[in-house]
């Protein structure tokens, strides 16, 4: 512990012994055959426990894991199609954009040209302003339809998430 002085002590159950000089509050750890560990480093003075170190490791791993399960990631999926996607396979492709939106993730749907398909981009245009259309209740849109090579996109952003049970 650095060249401290004083610190301010807490026993085992969090009780607050008060600020005493670090020769004591290593004295006070030995007799209770437990570690003396440094909590709060940049309080003034710096707070100390008197615990078992291997248990306060313990819990600090704990509590992490909880906040970490918690937390949400946001995925970007992906969903391909073709100016001459028949209309069952649309719907059938926006049944999926719908459960990738409840479950809180983004989506990009994506209209690839090939070949001789590149004359007719208004088909691929109307294509994603109608599957855009299906699924708007569950999503809106984050990215404008743009144009990039042979593919033209659409990012939308989840506006309703259900939440696991």
């Amino acid at each position: 512990m650095k060249d401290l002085k004083e610190v301010r002590l807490l026993d085992s159950s969090g009780e607050l012994i008060g600020v005493v000089p670090v020769s004591v509050a290593l004295k006070k750890a030995e007799e209770a055959v437990l570690d003396l560990v440094e909590i709060a480093p940049n309080a003034k003075p710096p707070v100390c426990k008197i615990i078992d170190f291997g248990k306060y490791i313990y819990e600090l791993q704990k509590r992490e894991k909880i906040q970490k399960k918690k937390q949400h990631i946001t995925v970007l999926k992906e969903i391909r199609l073709h100016p001459n996607t028949d209309t069952h396979d649309v719907e059938f492709k926006a049944r999926h954009a719908i459960s990738f939106a409840e479950e809180g993730n983004k989506i990009k749907v994506s209209v690839i040209f090939k070949g001789r398909e590149l004359a007719y981009k208004e088909h691929g245009e109307e294509l994603l302003k109608r599957f855009i259309e299906k699924i708007e209740d569950v999503a809106k849109i984050e990215n404008e339809i743009k144009f990039e090579g042979r593919t033209m996109f659409a990012i939308l952003a989840p506006t309703k998430i259900k939440k696991k049970n």
